[in-house]
């Protein structure tokens, strides 16, 4: 593979620019200066509300400084609470063209268009020449996810997802599985899995604080179109959930915006500390797509039986069909028929390998269904963490 260096010594397989909103305000004028141009070159992202959030604003520093990102136009309204110059100076110290414009200061909706747009083109001339140098696959950081699950989601597509992590992590790549409300009833699996008794106590902390949290609100991550697909319980969801990890050995438990320091596996926690404060912890699939880019993802794994088909803003996704029947309804949209395996076409080996190399040929530049289809959906909402301990990186 080749990858576009940057500043930080990671590397990118995307080069794309983000027009960032801080503000919803300021998010239609933003959208318009992204339409201009293809979405594998330009995407939007950004943050709805108008008052102050640590999470968000961290969110939105590791997301403009991703591998895959090579420059950053940001669009103030100008009285919203984004602390968009501190935002502007972390980019910039990574070495990335960065650009504000105020809506209320560039003379309103139109001239903040034209700035915009012409901005990007003078930038994008730029991308467009930047030079790739080689990238091992050691370097690759992936995610992993699944959404619309059923019956069949943990029969397939999850398992084959775990077989491929457990190639990338033979390989040296760092990989994340995620969702500590959907692995309630698989804590202890997971720490007779932890490289240290420490670690392992952390892991069942976090799953224990999710089922605590969903407690308060009354409600598990768990939606009606899982029971209709065939899921009974939220444990039930958890095992196959679970099975997106893999086999190997648990090296670590991050939150959202914390990059793996090395290769291995870890445990992505997405539940916020403290009191119950900002509602159900992701509300949709993309917003917890969106904390695993946060950590660095290159790629995201995605596994789906009823049929999601979002992608995202910045890492590309690739969806791993569970349900043979699904996937003759939605084939344009899905990248792997992990299906096969209940029609007894594939083996989960088989299919597991299948993923590996697809993981290989999108770091090599090949476009995902998503992304072929112009998929770039992105939500980031508030919360709140606490700094991850020492226990938790033992072997950083």
């Amino acid at each position: 593979m080749n990858g576009y260096l940057r500043s930080d010594g990671r590397k990118g397989i995307r080069n794309i620019t983000l027009v960032v909103y801080l503000v919803e305000c300021a998010h239609h004028v933003a959208r318009n200066v992204a339409q201009q141009f293809a979405p594998q070159k330009v995407q939007v992202v950004g943050f709805p509300g108008c008052y102050p959030n640590e999470y968000a604003q961290s969110m939105m520093e590791r997301l403009c400084t991703h591998p895959n990102v090579g420059a950053v136009l940001l669009v103030s309204l100008g009285c919203e609470g984004f602390n968009k110059l501190r935002l502007q100076d972390v980019v910039a110290q990574s070495g990335r063209d960065v650009s504000v414009l105020t809506i209320q200061g560039e003379g309103g909706t139109r001239s903040t268009i034209e700035k915009g747009v012409s901005w990007i083109k003078d930038i994008g001339e730029k991308l467009d020449h930047m030079p790739t140098v080689p990238m091992d696959m050691s370097e690759l950081v992936v995610g992993t996810i699944c959404g619309g699950s059923d019956g069949t989601s943990g029969l397939t597509a999850n398992p084959g997802i775990g077989r491929a992590f457990d190639q990338l992590v033979e390989k040296g790549a760092a990989c994340i599985f995620e969702e500590t409300g959907e692995l309630i009833g698989c804590e202890h699996h997971m720490a007779e899995r932890a490289v240290t008794p420490e670690l392992a106590t952390e892991l069942i902390n976090s799953v224990n604080k999710a089922a605590n949290y969903y407690e308060v609100l009354g409600y598990p991550s768990f939606a009606p179109g899982n029971a209709d697909g065939g899921l009974s319980t939220i444990e039930e969801k958890s095992m196959g959930a679970y099975a997106k990890s893999g086999r190997s050995q648990i090296s670590g438990l991050i939150k959202p915006g914390d990059i793996p320091p090395a290769g291995g596996l870890y445990l992505l926690d997405v539940v916020p500390d403290g009191e119950v404060r900002f509602g159900f912890p992701n509300i949709v699939d993309n917003a917890e797509i969106v904390e695993l880019i946060a950590c660095g993802a290159h790629v995201i794994l995605f596994a789906t039986g009823r049929g999601s088909v979002v992608g995202s803003a910045i890492s590309p996704v690739i969806k791993v069909c569970a349900n043979p029947l699904t996937y003759s309804c939605l084939s344009e949209d899905m990248d792997v028929n992990a299906g096969r395996i209940l029609d007894g076409e594939a083996s989960l080996e088989e299919v597991g390998n299948e993923i590996f190399q697809l993981v290989r040929n999108v770091g090599q530049g090949d476009m995902t269904c998503s992304e072929a289809l112009g998929h770039t959906e992105f939500i980031l909402t508030y919360k709140s963490f606490e700094p991850i301990g020492p226990a938790c990186l033992p072997g950083a």
